[in-house]
This record gives C-alpha cells, structure tokens and sequence, in this order.
C-alpha cells in the first residue's frame, strides 16, 4: 500500500486509542486506514472523493 512515514493520523483522532483514523496521499488516489489496525484492511478511494467527503465534512462542522 504505502510506506509507513507516509501515513498521517487525523487531528480529530484522540490520544486514548479510540476513533484513529489515518490517510495517505497515493498517486490519485486515498488510502484510509484503522490506526489501531495498520496490518487490516484499509481503504482505498479517488482523490475527488476523498476531496469532496472532506468538504462535506467541513461544512457540518461550521
């Protein structure tokens, strides 16, 4: 998938171990990724939408 150093944790994640979430930035696309888990699965979606759930998310929290 991606090396390890390339994985990012959320800002929103907290720092007890739960809701850990981390991305990284692949040639166009997204992976996402269960902190606790890093061997599991991990998701992997297009840029775009990636962009575009993020701005969703943005605009809920305004």
């Amino acid at each position: 998938m991606a090396a390890e150093h390339i994985w990012k944790k959320s800002s929103y994640s907290d720092s007890h171990g739960g809701s850990c979430v981390e991305v990284a930035a692949l040639t166009a696309r997204v992976g996402i990724r269960d902190s606790k888990d890093r061997l599991g699965p991990a998701l992997v979606v297009p840029s775009a939408a990636w962009s575009s759930f993020v701005g969703m998310v943005r605009a809920l929290d305004q």
